[in-house]
């Protein structure tokens, strides 16, 4: 693609959700850097202003606005929407990327912690969407981090799989609907990007000590990538108008056993991520 044909990032508005730390704060400093404003979500207030307020020192130039609330409340999207246009004027970019974690098996988490995983990962992104489509022009891009788990299903991880692998199927059905608009919709795969997702795990309630302290040591030594690096990809596949981007080899292995393999996959991935790690995870 000619760099006369890429997005021009300058001056746009995004909407970033989970924006204070991990992959959300590496974007929001990417996309300062291309001279987007930017309104910046999450339900840590104290360390969303620590990221606006170095953003705004580092880029006075740039616009910044924070919102610190809960995207899992049925009103939050809505509430989001209004606070930036009223901000900002407009939306051009909006980036769905806050997202928890439940680790335990199936049987071993309760409902009520998958439906507040739902709620985050997957309700969230649709209602924050829904809220802002209305207000989004022709050239607009919604932008929906799902992950390597929306490709491939590792044991351990249903409830977080299930949320992923709807991010990916809602982006996929949005974005041919919102084709004739003119408006684009990406859907991202991270790898094993050193995020806080995995540490930050809500336990299932019948998850032992012994088997959420290894489970929490195969993610530390599988979760490698630094964010900035993940953000710095994702930006350039937002500025090629990329439809789907994959970030870091265990995506692209992901993608390519799920193709070959779609019902071994599970199985395959598993083995891989016990040879990589060093460590059997509990079954």
């Amino acid at each position: 693609m000619s760099t006369a044909s890429a997005v021009n990032l300058d001056g746009g508005v995004a909407v970033i959700t989970g924006a204070a730390g991990g992959i959300g704060a590496a974007l929001a400093h990417a996309l300062a850097v291309e001279g987007s404003d930017l309104a910046l979500v999450d339900v840590d207030q104290a360390a969303l202003t620590a990221i606006v307020a170095t953003l705004r020192d580092r880029f006075p130039n740039v616009s910044i606005t924070e919102h610190a609330m809960d995207l899992s409340q049925p009103t939050a999207a809505e509430e989001l929407v209004s606070q930036t246009l009223s901000g900002h004027g407009r939306i051009t970019l909006v980036i769905n990327n806050a997202g928890v974690a439940l680790g335990g098996l199936y049987e071993q988490v309760s409902m009520a912690d998958v439906d507040w995983l739902l709620s985050v990962n997957l309700r969230a992104t649709m209602a924050v969407t829904s809220a802002s489509l209305p207000h989004l022009q022709t050239g607009a891009r919604i932008v929906n981090i799902s992950s390597l788990f929306g490709i491939i299903a590792p044991v351990g991880n249903v409830a977080y799989s299930a949320s992923k692998f709807g991010v990916r199927g809602f982006s996929l059905a949005l974005r041919e609907e919102l084709r004739p608009r003119g408006i684009s919709v990406t859907s991202v795969h991270p790898g094993g990007v050193r995020t806080g997702i995995a540490r930050n795990a809500r336990r299932g309630q019948a998850v032992n000590e012994a088997d959420w302290a290894l489970g929490q040591e195969i993610f530390d030594k599988l979760l490698v990538m630094k964010p900035a690096d993940a953000a710095r990809i994702i930006v350039r596949g937002i500025k090629r108008r990329k439809a789907r981007i994959l970030i870091g080899p265990e995506a692209y292995v992901g993608d390519f056993l799920a193709r070959i393999a779609p019902v071994g996959a599970t199985r395959l991935i598993g083995a891989l991520m016990e040879r990589k790690s060093g460590l059997r995870p509990p079954r």
